[in-house]
């Protein structure tokens, strides 16, 4: 490992008293949004900004993350990032300290799907969507609590967030979607055991559950769109069509719209300005999925 994280750290710790002010809710929080290049990533990237944090566009295509930090003004910065790979994590995280300061919410959001049947699922594909959903949710994790653990030392009264956008997949199965139900059901393991680890530090945990995004790039891809591998896959009986496998899961959502990156934005606020639950995983799926 090349980055000097323990450099890093004193920098962050020293800046404690020198966090930029300005409007919104969430004026001067400094944070790293993985996966913010494209769909729901760049949605709630872009609240975020609205609310006064400073953003850190994180993502492996760091041309289309340079186009959505210029988009979103000053306070926000591009870096490439492979969240499986951990000293590119480590090199983000002390990135983001060099530029602003600090760090005060850590949003794991990067993930990926790979859908079929147990039979035909290779092994390739299940490692890489593990690699990605459940072990680069612990490297950010690892890397982003290593800079608020520094940060409480110098402040004993200021919070600090990680938060992982997980998946309704994590709170129930998903047929023929196993790589990726279970990659979301172990990150819930983290969140709870990270939350229960770190709240010593004022590091709340917590994960948030949403719907299907049905008008984002990970269902609409016209190639590797979930709504053409559901249809491959035969996930949705009788389906002919892609549109077919869309009206199915409209159909599914008794608030009869798949969810936003708005909807996720304001659970993500929630958490930050809360400072009481830890160790949640928070349902925003319009009444799809409820916690018993």
């Amino acid at each position: 490992m090349s980055v000097n994280m323990d450099k890093w750290c004193e920098i962050a710790k020293s800046n404690m008293v020198k966090r930029p002010q300005g409007e919104g809710r969430l004026a001067g929080k400094i944070t790293i949004v993985t996966g913010a290049a494209q769909g729901f990533g760049k949605g709630i990237a872009e609240e975020l900004y609205k609310e006064g944090a400073s953003v850190v566009i994180a993502d492996m295509n760091e041309p289309l993350a340079k186009e959505v930090a210029a988009s979103l003004g000053d306070r926000a910065i591009a870096i490439a990032v492979n969240v499986s790979d951990e000293e590119s994590v480590a090199n983000m995280v002390a990135q983001t300290v060099e530029k602003f300061g600090g760090l005060d919410i850590m949003l794991s959001n990067a993930g990926v799907v790979r859908s079929g049947p147990i039979a035909q699922m290779e092994r390739k594909d299940f490692d890489f969507v593990t690699n990605v959903n459940y072990t680069g949710f612990f490297l950010c994790a690892k890397y982003a609590a290593m800079i608020m653990q520094a940060e409480h030392e110098a402040d004993k009264n200021a919070m600090f967030d990680i938060i992982t956008l997980n998946s309704k997949s994590g709170l129930e199965g998903s047929n023929k979607n196993f790589a990726y139900a279970g990659s979301k059901f172990g990150g819930i393991g983290l969140t709870q055991s990270f939350a229960l680890e770190l709240c010593e530090y004022n590091i709340k945990v917590n994960a948030i559950c949403p719907g299907n995004y049905l008008d984002g790039p990970l269902w609409m891809d016209p190639e590797k769109g979930l709504f053409v591998q559901y249809l491959k896959a035969g996930k949705v009986e009788g389906a002919k069509t892609v549109a077919d496998v869309r009206k199915y899961y409209e159909s599914k959502v008794p608030m009869n719209r798949g969810c936003l990156p708005l909807d996720i934005a304001r659970a993500v606020v929630y958490c930050v300005e809360q400072e009481y639950e830890t160790g949640q995983a928070i349902p925003v799926t319009g009444g799809q999925v409820m916690l018993n």
